[in-house]
């Protein structure tokens, strides 16, 4: 993969992110005269691809995932200067229906009956094997006491966009997700969040590379202002790091 010495390469886990990122530089771009330089090109990367593109010298990547997965901390301690690394974004889990469904509220407790909301159809998430977001519901739902009442009515995707549109499409009548995905689809609603204590805790981290210019930096510093915490709260990110500016 050639990458242009002069443009900044942001590696992270999942679509919406991504964009977001991209936005936060465009609306700083027409905002400050500093930005004029700054060229920010948007790459998107699972685990494993994210550890082969960052062992490979991709010279200035600001990695970000969504789930901390022992080989994901190992590309963070290896490749990463960890004077820069900082927690950047956090998320919530929830339970999603289609925004007709008669099922409106649940509290989501130990013990809650999963499997009889779910009735005859499927409950839709990522993959619990490799996706972060399967990787959190089935934790969830384990110390929660329900993942042996539900495992076999699980649907699993192989990213939470596709869990999304199983009940957009009628496909599943529930759904677990991120809450910023529930947040952009009006197709769906929310019914029930998880408890935070139910899993870890679902954040995405950032950091410069140990090759990385100054532009990268100054990226970083501009992923921590008052403008990009607006645009992160705007899709329902809670902003974990403090603005500096």
């Amino acid at each position: 993969m050639a990458v242009r010495d002069d443009w900044i390469i942001y590696a992270i886990f999942g679509v919406f992110v991504c964009l977001l990122l991209w936005r936060v530089a465009t609306q700083w771009k027409v905002k400050s005269t500093e930005a004029e330089n700054l060229r920010v090109s948007v790459v998107i990367f699972g685990v494993v691809a994210l550890v082969l593109v960052v062992w490979q010298g991709v010279r200035q990547a600001s990695p970000i995932a969504a789930h901390s997965q022992d080989k994901t901390i190992t590309v963070f301690a290896a490749a990463s200067n960890e004077s820069t690394r900082f927690n950047l974004l956090g998320n919530v889990l929830v339970l999603i229906a289609g925004k007709d469904s008669k099922i409106d509220h649940v509290d989501i407790e130990p013990g809650f009956d999963l499997a009889k909301l779910a009735n005859d159809g499927r409950i839709a998430t990522g993959d619990a094997q490799d996706v972060p977001v399967g990787l959190y519901a089935k934790a969830s739902l384990e110390k929660l006491g329900v993942w042996p009442s539900v495992e076999s009515k699980m649907a699993m995707t192989v990213n939470v966009r596709a869990a999304l549109a199983y009940v957009v499409r009628g496909e599943a009548p529930l759904s677990i997700v991120y809450a910023t995905d529930a947040k952009i689809e009006s197709g769906v609603k929310v019914v029930g969040v998880f408890p935070d204590n139910s899993h870890d805790p679902i954040i995405y981290p950032m950091a410069a590379t140990v090759n990385a210019k100054s532009e990268t930096i100054q990226y970083l510093a501009l992923l921590r202002s008052a403008a990009a915490k607006s645009i992160f709260e705007g899709y329902g990110f809670s902003v974990l790091a403090k603005p500096t500016f």
